[in-house]
């Protein structure tokens, strides 16, 4: 099948009891003795870094987005698989798929249980991802977790302690693995990929503020203040808030800020059904609809957005284009 990068950056398929509780310390070479590899594969291990995912910063992320093109670069790979801790995998997957371009397979995986555990589920993991990365193509990148394969884009984790960790909540698994091979169900239709941004010294703020009863603007008001350029605005329903809060947005967006409208609802798409501070406010504000995309990967989009320009007609075109809902169809193979 030939031969795989594994970027290792930590996780909980790289950790150890530090004495009150567990965390990433294992470098990518022990964490790769752990699990088998499918037959015909050849392994290079990259360690990035060993770090908790919640400590992730936009720098790990840009290096490792970064990285994984530097991997593509020789043609001689066959596939990349990333393994990173499960809290922000979802967005880091996200970001790398915003920006791929080529048709060989990034797949990420992690943990639900730490390395060395008696039933531990990080060694099948890799198994999965590395066969994944061998053994498809076109598809973007991808999230292989618990005997199933998921399209990055929506893919989030919904489970904070069961080993089927992740899911997209608004549609279906994209694959499944089992007895050495992997079956493909649908091919994700992903918008063309952005060019890769360059390393900017200091990475603009993005932050997000949830709606709920008696929510005000205080902190979106305050995120702008701050200095954030793009704001998450996590709104109740299919995309809800206040007239105060529509207000807000309308400030913050006449000040250049990006704004982009998700829900704290588990599934389903922002839609513009109600006014009075609803959806049908929010979007003549100068809010952009997220689709089914939920907090994190929506601030990623914005992230890539801000990265991509610096002229804000621009930076709204890649944001709606990064937001786009992909169409997906069945399987050819």
């Amino acid at each position: 099948m030939g031969r795989i990068v594994v970027i290792s950056t930590g996780g909980t398929i790289a950790s150890r009891w530090q004495g009150s509780g567990f965390a990433a310390d294992a470098d990518g070479r022990e964490v790769m003795a752990t699990a088998p590899l499918p037959e015909g594969v050849d392994v290079e291990v990259v360690d990035l870094f060993s770090v908790n995912s919640p400590r992730l910063t936009t720098a790990h992320q840009l290096t490792l987005l970064h990285t994984v093109h530097e991997v593509l670069a020789d043609p001689d790979v066959e596939g990349v698989v990333v393994t990173h801790g499960t809290d922000t995998l979802e967005e880091s997957a996200f970001l790398v798929d915003l920006h791929h371009h080529d048709p060989r397979t990034v797949v990420f995986t992690g943990a639900q249980q730490p390395m060395g555990t008696e039933d531990g589920d990080g060694p099948g993991n890799l198994y999965d991802a590395l066969l994944t990365a061998a053994t498809t193509r076109g598809l973007g990148v991808l999230i292989a977790f618990a005997g199933r394969v998921h399209a990055a884009r929506g893919t989030v984790k919904t489970q904070t302690l069961a080993a089927d960790a992740f899911a997209d909540p608004s549609g279906e698994w994209l694959g499944k693995v089992g007895f050495g091979k992997v079956t493909v169900l649908r091919r994700p239709r992903r918008p063309e990929p952005l060019a890769l941004p360059a390393m900017p010294e200091l990475a603009p703020r993005v932050d997000m503020v949830m709606h709920h009863a008696d929510g005000d603007a205080v902190l979106l008001n305050a995120a702008v203040e701050a200095g954030a350029k793009g704001v998450v605005l996590v709104a109740t329903g299919a995309g809800n808030a206040t007239p105060q809060i529509v207000e807000a947005v309308r400030d913050a967006v006449a000040r250049g800020v990006l704004v982009a409208l998700t829900t704290r609802v588990a599934a389903g798409p922002v839609t513009e059904i109600y006014t009075h501070g609803g959806a049908v406010d929010l979007v003549a504000a100068g809010a952009v609809p997220t689709g089914t995309l939920r907090a994190g990967q929506a601030r990623i989009a914005l992230l890539a957005a801000l990265l991509a320009s610096t002229d804000p007609a621009e930076r709204v075109r890649v944001l709606r284009e990064a937001l786009r809902e992909p169409e997906v169809a069945l399987a050819t193979a």
